[in-house]
């Protein structure tokens, strides 16, 4: 019998580590995965009880863009893998440390690239030759105001570096210009100051497609359709009804740029759909939000799925095995220490599961939690996620 990898057992000398970096809750189910296969889990946020601190082995605060900090926690703890789950990192330190001998996974490189708007985008357009929309980059507003009028109303403007939507909005035609470029200045997770002003494509419909480089090959998910609201998901749902010519398209860019980034494990690659025509959005180097419709449809979901390309695992061929649809629970209000209620009524739906988080604080627009709901057919799943949902409330019970 081949010994393959070997896994030692959780904080002993032999264990197997993992150090993830960005502790929200897509971290959270990756550990979870990872602790099924008695690997050793180290959650890094910059804030206290962060959720996939809860259920990690050991924790540490830091601020990860600091990174002086950042070096001296990795060599302190020394994991097998380094697995950034967030944008705002010091990857140039990164990169310093894989030169190193660290495994970041995918590659530094990768996170690199995908924490900065500019920097995939010109990757996707120059290095794997992926048609996008049409935009332009700006510092200052005299410029940002030229880019408006140069690619023409209506077009997205957000920062170039944020997540979940923060800073993202759209001018149309009359007001909104002014407005657009205070919004993105103030969502932005850098100092630099810089917006993205990208065409606004009148698409049919949005997809994540998963796309999983491993050992042996390319993986990828089927297409997940999804739906935001300033840019940040609501819901989300499997499998997204496309044509053959669309999908192949997409699955062929999805390598092109994946394939150019390099490394192993799971990729969210965004797209817009129009006519059939398809156009590469944006890309994450790991688990996808919209993803965590998977924890129902797939029978190994897409945090399961990187945990097995990350450490070296034979990965399947990935089917719907039931059709489903996720729906977040999203904060009205900033509340301390949130209590839920009607978690009883909400599991009372047919086939339907909840992730609520654990966030420490809640803020007007945070996500907290997840319906994930399965059905013969998308609509019916659809109608339980969001039923599920509407059954809770979220208390200040401090």
């Amino acid at each position: 019998m081949s010994e393959g990898t070997r896994f030692g057992t959780p904080n002993a000398p032999n264990a197997t580590s993992l150090l993830l970096l960005g502790s929200g809750e897509l971290g959270k189910e990756l550990l979870v995965e990872a602790q099924s296969l008695g690997v050793k889990t180290i959650a890094v946020d910059r804030y206290e009880g962060a959720p996939a601190k809860q259920v990690a082995h050991r924790s540490h605060t830091i601020d990860m863009t600091d990174a002086e900090a950042l070096r001296e926690l990795v060599a302190d703890e020394d994991p097998d893998f380094v697995v950034p789950e967030i944008e705002a990192i010091a990857t140039e330190e990164l990169t310093r440390l894989e030169d190193e001998g660290y495994d970041v996974v995918p590659t530094a490189e990768a996170t690199r690239l995908t924490m900065d708007r500019q920097w995939i985008r010109e990757f996707a357009t120059e290095e794997a030759d992926v048609p996008t929309s049409e935009f332009a980059f700006a510092d200052g507003e005299e410029e940002y105001r030229a880019a408006v009028d140069r690619i023409g109303r209506p077009v997205v403007v957000k920062p170039t570096m944020s997540s979940s939507g923060k800073g993202q909005s759209v001018v149309r035609a009359g007001d909104g210009v002014e407005a657009a470029w205070e919004t993105a200045r103030g969502g932005t997770r850098s100092d630099t100051g810089r917006v993205i002003v990208e065409e606004f494509v009148d698409f049919d419909y949005e997809l994540t497609l998963l796309t999983v480089r491993h050992a042996e090959g390319t993986t990828f998910c089927p297409p997940i359709g999804h739906r935001q609201v300033d840019g940040d998901y609501r819901e989300s749902w499997q499998p997204h009804p496309m044509g053959e010519e669309a999908l192949s398209s997409a699955q062929a860019m999805a390598e092109r740029v994946t394939d150019g980034l390099g490394g192993h494990g799971i990729f969210g690659v965004e797209f817009f759909v129009r006519d059939d025509e398809v156009f590469f959005s944006e890309l994450s180097p790991r688990p996808h939000d919209t993803g965590l419709v998977t924890l129902g449809t797939q029978s190994v979901s897409e945090f399961g799925l990187h945990l097995r390309a990350i450490l070296g695992l034979p990965v399947p061929d990935v089917t719907v095995e039931r059709p489903g649809v996720s729906h977040a629970l999203v904060a009205d209000e900033p509340v301390d220490a949130p209590g839920f209620t009607g978690v009883e009524t909400a599991l009372d739906v047919p086939e339907t599961d909840l992730r609520l988080f654990g966030k420490p604080s809640a803020y007007a627009g945070r996500r907290m939690g997840v319906a994930v709901s399965t059905a013969e057919d998308i609509e019916t799943a659809r109608d339980r996620a969001e039923f599920a949902v509407d059954q809770l409330e979220i208390h200040g019970d401090a």
